[in-house]
């Protein structure tokens, strides 16, 4: 994670996360992934999130997201509280496994960004 700031803006914080997709559920992810339920999208917006991407290379999945709110861990709260989100999380859990590097309490691990330019 990372911040930089704008002038008279929140500052921006950059998360870069990894966790392992199995491949047995492959399939099933890409599935849900290609039709994001509208109200898990909504309350990705709604807790700051922006410019959220997951990517794929073999089976890692590597996901990019920036966050523009002042309280992440209270937003992350709301965010895992929510109902829908929580069971759109009972479908992509199971196609997901944590890896070596992951941090008790975090289900992706978290990478330390070493370079941005804007």
């Amino acid at each position: 994670m990372c911040a930089t700031r704008d002038e008279g803006a929140a500052p921006v914080r950059r998360f870069g996360k990894l966790i392992t997709l199995r491949p047995e559920h492959r399939e099933e992810y890409l599935r849900l992934h290609a039709e994001v339920w509208p109200e898990v999208l909504a309350m990705i917006t709604a807790c700051h999130l922006r410019n959220y991407s997951i990517f794929l290379e073999g089976d890692v999945l590597f996901s990019y997201a920036e966050y523009v709110g002042e309280d992440y861990a209270a937003d992350m709260a709301r965010m895992a509280a929510d109902p829908v989100t929580r069971r759109w999380w009972q479908l992509t859990d199971p196609c997901q496994e944590q890896t070596a590097g992951a941090v008790p309490g975090e289900w992706w691990t978290p990478m330390r960004e070493v370079f941005h330019h804007d």
